[in-house]
């Protein structure tokens, strides 16, 4: 029986190998770019944490533990989000509160005049004066010289008094719904009316000149 002789091809067998081997290296370099950008993506992730926490005023020891950024989502909510709530809270009862200052309001039918406190606060900015049994307005409205906004619908109101021609900074008369029969001409000097309603008047048939 003779001897079966076996002949390599040595050169398909190094195209195998140096296949192998490209794939080989190909799946290790994809392997460490997906490695370096979740890395990349994990650092980026921890910096925008810490700016967060930074803006809101968190302190390091809440996010930081053994040096690792911590980035449970629920230190924003519970000591980040609070504290900035409640100063924007604060600056707007503040502002509400100062700007209330400047405002005079009266409302309800126990009110057949305006009380004798009012003749001292000359620094109003505002009336609003309402659903009351009041019929006339105090002369001494002349004073009120920073007096932007005049709201006095349905009350009992029968006349304007030529005292109000004095308000040059009124921007808004409203005196609508109640008994008025004329409107003064003095009232043409208030150079800054913006909007003037006289509705639900039913005496007035015709406005001054002057107006």
């Amino acid at each position: 029986m003779g001897h079966q002789v076996i002949i390599f091809d040595f050169s398909l067998i190094r195209g195998l190998w140096e296949t192998r081997v490209r794939k080989n290296k190909e799946r290790q370099r994809k392997e460490k770019e997906r490695l370096e950008k979740s890395s990349l993506e994990k650092i980026k992730q921890e910096w925008n944490f810490i700016l967060e926490c930074r803006k809101k005023g968190i302190p390091q020891s809440k996010y930081l533990k053994n040096g690792f950024v911590d980035t449970d989502k629920k230190i924003l909510d519970t000591y980040g989000k609070s504290p900035q709530l409640k100063k924007r809270h604060t600056l707007s009862d503040e502002a509400n509160k100062e700007r209330n200052k400047f405002i005079f309001q009266l409302s309800g039918e126990q009110w057949t005049e305006f009380p004798d406190s009012l003749k001292e606060q000359i620094y109003l900015k505002e009336w609003h004066v309402n659903n009351t049994l009041i019929q006339t307005i105090p002369t001494y409205i002349a004073l009120f010289q920073d007096l932007r906004v005049l709201e006095l619908s349905k009350n009992q109101i029968s006349y304007l008094p030529v005292e109000i021609g004095c308000l040059k900074n009124l921007k808004v008369l409203n005196v609508s719904f109640n008994n008025l029969k004329s409107v003064p001409p003095e009232l043409g000097d208030c150079e800054n009316l913006e909007k003037l309603d006289l509705s639900g008047n039913m005496e007035i048939t015709e406005l001054p000149f002057e107006v």
